[in-house]
């Protein structure tokens, strides 16, 4: 392949990467990576290397790499009209198509759909139209917002401090002081470690219960959380969380979100993480799935309930004051339309399920009993092994020593890309739904070597 020997060098003094240590990539201590293709579970880099993607781009390239009904879709959208916006009634058929499909796949309270082109929007839109709906309902006063600590919504400035997670806080002045951060629930570092599962997810919704109390209950608008924990570490709720986290919801009338970004469209093996746990929302986060990350769009899926407010405030005060240039963007609808048919026509929600499962169970075989492995986790095509200095102290290893990282490198050298997840050595995989019994196989095989060359 042709190579522009100026790139590494573009790269480094002009491109501003995110979520990376911007000092250590200018120094070129950290490696330049160009990606030229994919196909499958597979990326290439321009160096011809390949290396089999066990965490989907950033759990969002669902359907594989190299899937040509999507990418033939965008060209075709781009070539018959680009753009077109959605203000004043207008659409697309593109975006008009897709809100049907996603409406037909959503549980049954569900009533239209909002676009943005990432979760964070779509969440910083999901706050404001809460606080919109309490103005309407003349509860002016009901605006705060409980999120889960180590939950991740967003890098805004009100999703980032939804975000539960220090390094999203850390010297940007977040979080803002209408968001309260309550127990994260993750059962395996729980102070108490004589509680069982279910007496875990009620002591969740206890502290839940008294932090409401504490703030008042007419203070509180909305709760928001993931179906599975995702950036956090990749943590499946304990035994009846939900059902005891709705239960105190519904005692003090505070709405929930249901964050589906990672979950949304069969992650889980279920089309929602709602569906997959029994979860009641008001409004449901999606956007990496909806369009398999081949062209960015997010949405915000509105209930009945909050829909119904939303046309009275139009009716009392006109038009709704919240827009973005690029809401229904028809490429990415184009997008979007064609990946949820293709998920439907190639069953990868079923492979979801039953390879998700496979790799689960083989990545258990391989390594919970290695000592300094602490628990294998996962749903769907879900997985994370979190790693600990001493198994039956539950001790952990000093962050600076860097055991998560250390074994993603080591992976990565072997043709595999885990993720090292933030806060803790967790590390996460989030495969294609495509991903094969062999591929899995592979994953497991070279996970555990790379775990038994960093901890011997």
């Amino acid at each position: 392949m042709l190579k522009n020997d100026e790139l590494e060098k573009w790269d480094r003094e002009n491109f501003f990467h995110p979520s990376t240590h911007l000092a250590e990539f200018a120094r070129g201590n950290i490696p330049h990576r160009v990606i030229v293709g994919g196909q499958g579970s597979t990326i290439q880099d321009r160096e011809g290397n390949k290396h089999l993607d066990a965490f989907a781009g950033l759990y969002c390239v669902n359907v594989g790499y190299g899937q040509r009904k999507i990418s033939d879709a965008i060209a075709k959208q781009a070539k018959e009209l680009a753009y077109y916006h959605s203000y004043v009634g207008h659409g697309t058929e593109a975006s008009i198509i897709l809100s049907r499909m996603i409406i037909e796949r959503a549980p049954k309270n569900m009533s239209k759909v909002y676009y943005g082109l990432s979760g964070s929007d779509a969440n910083e839109t999901n706050i404001k139209l809460i606080w919109y709906y309490n103005n309407i309902l003349g509860r002016p006063e009901k605006k705060k917002i409980i999120s889960r600590w180590r939950g991740y919504h967003g890098s805004g400035l009100m999703t980032g401090s939804l975000t539960g997670l220090e390094l999203f806080h850390k010297k940007f002045d977040l979080p803002l002081s209408q968001v309260i951060h309550t127990e994260a629930p993750y059962y395996f570092r729980r102070a108490d470690k004589s509680l069982s599962e279910e007496e875990f997810s009620t002591f969740c919704a206890a502290q839940l219960e008294k932090q409401i109390l504490a703030e008042g209950a007419d203070t509180i608008a909305a709760f928001i959380g993931e179906p599975v924990l995702g950036t956090g570490g990749i943590v499946p709720p304990p035994a009846g969380y939900w059902q005891a986290i709705q239960n105190v919801l519904k005692k003090y009338d505070i709405l929930l979100i249901a964050d589906e970004v990672v979950t949304g469209f069969g992650r889980l093996g279920s089309m929602f993480g709602s569906t997959h746990y029994g979860i009641e929302a008001d409004i449901i986060t999606i956007a990496k799935g909806l369009t398999s990350a081949y062209a960015p769009l997010s949405g915000s899926i509105i209930s009945d309930k909050i829909w119904k407010v939303l046309e009275q405030g139009t009716d009392e005060y006109g038009a709704i004051g919240h827009g973005w240039t690029y809401s229904a963007h028809p490429i990415g609808a184009a997008a979007g339309v064609a990946n949820l048919s293709l998920i439907d026509e190639l069953g990868l929600i079923e492979n979801a399920t039953t390879v998700g499962k496979y790799l689960n169970d083989e990545m258990k075989k391989a390594l919970l009993d290695h000592p300094n492995v602490g628990e294998v986790r996962g749903e769907g095509m879900l997985c994370a092994i979190e790693f600990v200095e001493d198994k039956k102290q539950s001790k952990f290893f000093d962050p600076s020593l860097k055991i998560g990282p250390s074994i993603a490198a080591k992976l990565f050298d072997a043709g595999v890309i885990g993720r090292a997840m933030p806060q803790g050595d967790i590390l996460g995989f989030a495969p294609p739904f495509c991903l094969t019994k062999d591929e899995a196989d592979k994953v497991v095989i070279e996970t555990k070597r790379a775990v038994e060359i960093i901890l011997p």
